[in-house]
């Protein structure tokens, strides 16, 4: 008998130990089953780290979403034992995965029943150390009756590799089910009407709807009935009547009261906030694509005077050197063929970023210099043209398509194609004024926004070359090419070998040092053999061997790990999303900076602007004032969503929050002394 009782009294102290690294010791009554999880098995370096309340009912018993509906309770933590430095927490976002709508006695709620995990990441106050949670829970669950469950939850998770464990799956699962915003989700919402007593939403869906259903939050308390929903013939398009189950509180208006709606379907969720500023895609497509098509038209045309495209000069300006005092139709031809490969290279560009979202893939303007074998490849490219500007080979067309022009043209054409085609990879680095909106709208749209926006793009930036298309005197009217061309060529040249040279440099940032100077001994590699492809002797292994050296530097490129070195330094505090919203509850101001290596606007922007003394000191020296900076040289996903949620999809970019604009204030893509002061002073706490 002491035996036994010496074993329920050590179980029942075992029970409230903290569990180490997977899960908290299960919670557990008739009704229901509940554990805190975690998706890793040690903090790492990670500032956030995912976590989970896996909540198990029993038959017949549900609990509810953080909007309950005209009654229920929504989950409610306390955490406050754990934020302090034995605890290492800092801040925790609870994520509610789409609920369902249960109708009893004529009662609407909203939440869950069966099995049911809601996502959580927690913040950490010093990464690197053991993360300790003692948390308690007030949890109703209800079936006939409802009963308020309160729950106690211990759980380390210590210092060391943050590999996944085994309830990792668990909380990625739960997290697909978390609704996404809009442009994310297969829902779209094209139009609202709202009217004083009543809100009429319709949605569309890529796939049939089957069961689709809404969820209305506000801070008014006011409630809605449960829809009615009628959906056309083909069931692609719902459209959704509201209610409220009660009289509006005087004053209130459904017309101009903010709500925040959630709608599922058959797993599909989408979550949207509706105020004055909310414009459905439909009235989007309509009114504003027109809109959106010029504004890329132009950022296409700035793209032309932006420091990605100056490498591609040297090749501009022999193009038109070239064509002094020579014949009209042979000018018209040659601009052509480059504008071509320029309309060519942005249609390229868009039938990629089409298969990269439908697959639901990151995508963003420039993303492709967050990839070594990108880089690798342009490295290549650059080789090859300084090699042809020294003139050590010739760039010919493809037999098939050099039977379509007359023989004379053939090597010319083809070196104006494929400096259209080299003018684009380089411009796509750049985010220029107009050229970021555009790019937003098409990339939060569907396919369609973004071919006509990219065919935009190329049509701007081709602009200069139709011009002289169309008056060829432009480049005929030069004095004819003499001898002192070839200089001019070979001094081209190592213009494209210094941006080389630079583009090696980003692959040391993104790889190692040693990688880079691998692919760099195999570019020389490269200009040797194509200089001893001039002698008889080694004529012949030159191909293989030039064939054998892009292989190698390819491999490099996608078998090396990359590395974890920031840009970030100097006065610049590490970027933290979570650390935004407490700095403005202080009272402080936070500027956002994310930049990366291969960004040439960001040195721009560091060169002319952040490093002009009075830039400096209201930044850097201001004890209200908190800088920010995110390195964006390599993938980071946290990065790309955080830019989205401010429909921008790529670099500079620059954001100013505070007290007067929790919200955000966004900076252009270039900007200036005086957009930066305004932003700084209408954001900031003026009390």
């Amino acid at each position: 008998m002491q035996r036994f009782l010496f074993f329920i009294l050590l179980f029942s102290f075992l029970s409230h130990l903290p569990a180490h690294a997977g899960s908290s010791a299960w919670q557990k009554d008739q009704d229901v089953s509940v554990r805190l999880i975690s998706a890793v098995e040690g903090t790492g370096t990670e500032t956030r780290i995912p976590l989970g309340l896996e909540i198990q009912l029993a038959p017949g018993w549900h609990t509810y979403w953080r909007t309950p509906g005209e009654a229920g309770q929504p989950p409610r933590f306390n955490w406050q034992t754990s934020m302090n430095p034995g605890g290492n927490l800092q801040d925790v976002q609870v994520l509610f995965p789409a609920p369902q709508r249960y109708s009893e006695q004529g009662i609407e709620t909203i939440g869950y029943r069966d099995h049911v995990v809601l996502p959580i990441e927690a913040q950490v106050l010093s990464p690197g150390k053991a993360l300790v949670l003692d948390t308690k829970l007030e949890l109703l669950v209800c079936s006939a009756t409802c009963i308020p469950k309160q729950f106690s939850f211990l759980l380390a998770i210590p210092p060391g590799e943050a590999t996944p464990g085994p309830e990792a799956s668990l909380i990625q699962e739960a997290q697909k089910r978390v609704p996404l915003s809009s442009g994310a989700a297969e829902l779209t919402i094209t139009n609202v009407q709202r009217n004083p007593d009543n809100l009429v939403i319709t949605v569309s869906k890529k796939t049939p709807f089957s069961a689709p259903d809404i969820f209305i939050e506000n801070d008014h308390n006011v409630v809605f009935n449960k829809p009615e929903v009628v959906m056309n013939e083909d069931k692609s398009t719902a459209t959704f009547r509201l209610k409220t189950s009660a009289a509006l509180p005087e004053g209130v208006s459904l017309a101009t009261l903010p709500v925040t709606i959630t709608i599922t379907d058959n797993g599909q969720a989408l979550e949207q906030k509706l105020d004055e500023s909310f414009v459905p895609a439909g009235d989007k497509k309509h009114c504003m694509l027109w809109y959106f098509f010029l504004l890329a038209l132009i950022g296409g045309f700035f793209l032309n005077l932006t420091p990605c495209v100056l490498p591609v000069l040297s090749l501009k300006i022999l193009s038109v050197i070239n064509h002094g005092g020579g014949d009209n139709c042979a000018v018209r031809r040659s601009f052509f063929t480059t504008a071509l490969g320029i309309l060519f290279s942005f249609l390229l560009l868009a039938g990629v970023t089409i298969g990269l979202k439908e697959t639901g893939q990151a995508i963003g303007w420039g993303v492709q210099f967050q990839q070594p074998l990108f880089l690798v490849f342009l490295i290549l490219l650059l080789t090859f043209f300084a090699a042809n500007l020294w003139g050590l080979y010739e760039i010919n067309l493809p037999r098939f398509l050099a039977d379509k022009f007359d023989p004379q043209y053939h090597p010319k054409l083809a070196g104006d194609f494929a400096s259209g085609a080299f003018a684009t990879l380089l411009a796509t680095p750049c985010t220029v004024p107009f050229l970021g909106t555009a790019v937003g709208f098409a990339l939060a749209a569907g396919p369609t926004e973004i071919l006509l926006i990219f065919t935009a793009l190329g049509l701007g930036m081709a602009v200069p070359y139709f011009v002289v298309t169309l008056w060829p005197r432009l480049a005929t009217a030069l004095p004819r090419p003499g001898a002192w061309m070839i200089k001019l060529k070979h001094v081209l040249g190592w213009v494209l070998a210094v941006t080389a040279t630079w583009l090696l440099w980003v692959l040391s940032i993104q790889l190692t040092l040693s990688s880079a100077l691998e692919v760099a001994g195999g570019m020389l590699g490269i200009i040797v053999l194509l200089y001893l492809r001039r002698r008889t002797l080694f004529r012949r292994f030159v191909p293989a061997a030039i064939a054998c050296i892009i292989l190698f530097v390819l491999g490099i490129a996608f078998f090396s790990k990359p590395s974890e070195a920031s840009v970030t330094s100097g006065p610049w505090q590490s970027f933290n999303e979570l650390e935004i919203s407490r700095y403005v509850s202080e009272g402080k101001t936070v500027f956002v900076d994310i930049t990366a290596s291969w960004c040439v606007n960001c040195k721009a922007n560091k060169q002319f602007t952040f490093s002009r003394s009075e830039i400096f000191s209201r930044l850097f020296q201001s004890p209200d004032v908190v800088p920010m900076q995110a390195d964006w040289t390599n993938p980071n996903p946290q990065l790309g969503l955080f830019m989205k949620r401010f429909g921008r999809f790529g670099i500079p970019f620059n954001a100013v929050f505070g007290p007067k604009a929790p919200q955000g204030i966004i900076l252009p893509e270039i900007i200036t002394p005086a957009a930066v002061f305004e932003a700084l002073d209408k954001a900031k706490n003026e009390s």
